[in-house]
């Protein structure tokens, strides 16, 4: 989708326009206007414009290369989404200022999937044969989008439904709290190993209590059954990460909030890249957003580019960027007119 109006950034005006009919026609057509200056910009790159468009400009350059891609797209909420910034004042509490982010509204939920699947498309050539992609969404569309996923790279691809569980404030309704949503994961390819680092959650309170922090290992007997535990001079780990992941909101009052309405917590995606992938790896995400999983890419030593056709996500991913000092490679589409400021 895409937004007309204005973006204001860096001292600089830009007018947003659709695509031109070239262009949609012609998506290979799409150009950007900035050059690399740094091997770092290169390893962060975040790409201003429609994703089917970028995709396929990026589709030569980074086939099978991207280790993991992961897309936080609309919900289908069928309503327009604010961000929520605060204004101080010369007396009083701040204030709050709303600006549209992106807008969820669509003319049916069959345009809806349709939009989904044809990014999920666009996607599989850019995908390594190690690599994986997850699809965030939550329970009004995971159960169509499992199966469209599933006609893309084949249910044998399918490799795990992962669960964010998360606390907020109750709300009224005839029906129990929705507290999670579903992350879908699919690797490129069935027959090769996919990449995947295992990780642990901390062993509970009552295995402490009773074997310790030492590693256990089951003895068995010579067929098979179970005699008894032992416990190896050496420290556990921990248990085995599950597909529940309980991890918290970002906080109204935490460092990392952007005031982006659908920013997810930066230890969601950090759990995510270090499962799925390693150092210099690279992820993709083209529904960027408020920036958090390039964020958290740089962060874990990973290459990362992001995509977005909202300003407001574009401007708040740089800024993002710009505070934890992350060198970025800005792409701006042929469609984003730079104007003198008035």
């Amino acid at each position: 989708m895409w937004y007309a109006g204005w973006l204001v950034a860096e001292n600089r005006r830009y007018r947003i326009a659709p695509p031109t009919a070239r262009e949609t026609a012609h998506p290979t057509d799409f150009q950007f206007s900035n050059i690399m200056e740094t091997s770092e910009q290169a390893n962060h790159r975040l790409y201003f414009g429609d994703n089917l468009d970028v995709l396929a400009t990026l589709a030569q350059e980074f086939e099978k290369t991207i280790t993991l891609v992961y897309l936080d797209p609309p919900f289908f909420t069928k309503r327009q989404h604010q961000h929520v910034s605060r204004a101080k004042k010369q007396s009083g509490p701040p204030e709050r200022l709303h600006q549209p982010a992106f807008d969820d509204r669509w003319d049916s939920f069959a345009d809806y999937l349709a939009s989904i699947k044809a990014r999920l498309k666009a996607l599989k050539p850019l995908l390594a044969p190690h690599g994986s992609i997850v699809l965030h969404v939550d329970t009004r569309t995971s159960h169509y989008l499992k199966v469209i996923g599933d006609e893309i790279y084949g249910i044998d691809s399918f490799a795990s439904e992962i669960i964010w569980r998360y606390r907020r404030w109750p709300a009224k309704t005839q029906n129990f709290q929705r507290v999670h949503d579903v992350l879908l994961r699919w690797v490129a390819d069935s027959h090769e190993r996919p990449r995947f680092v295992q990780q642990y959650e901390e062993l509970s309170p009552s295995t402490l209590k009773t074997w310790g922090k030492g590693k256990q290992r089951a003895v068995l007997d010579q067929n098979g059954r179970r005699l008894h535990t032992s416990i190896e001079p050496v420290e556990s780990p921990g248990v085995p990460l599950g597909d529940v992941w309980d991890i918290p909101i970002i906080a109204p009052v935490a460092r990392e909030r952007t005031g982006y309405p659908t920013q997810k917590p930066e230890a969601l995606l950090s759990l995510l890249i270090k499962s799925c992938t390693i150092e210099e790896d690279w992820i993709l995400d083209p529904y960027v957003g408020s920036g958090t999983s390039i964020a958290s890419a740089a962060k874990l030593g990973r290459k990362a580019i992001g995509i977005d056709s909202s300003p407001v996500a574009i401007e708040t991913t740089r800024n993002r960027m710009k505070t934890n000092k992350i060198e970025l490679f800005e792409c701006i589409g042929t469609n984003l007119h730079q104007q003198n400021p008035d």
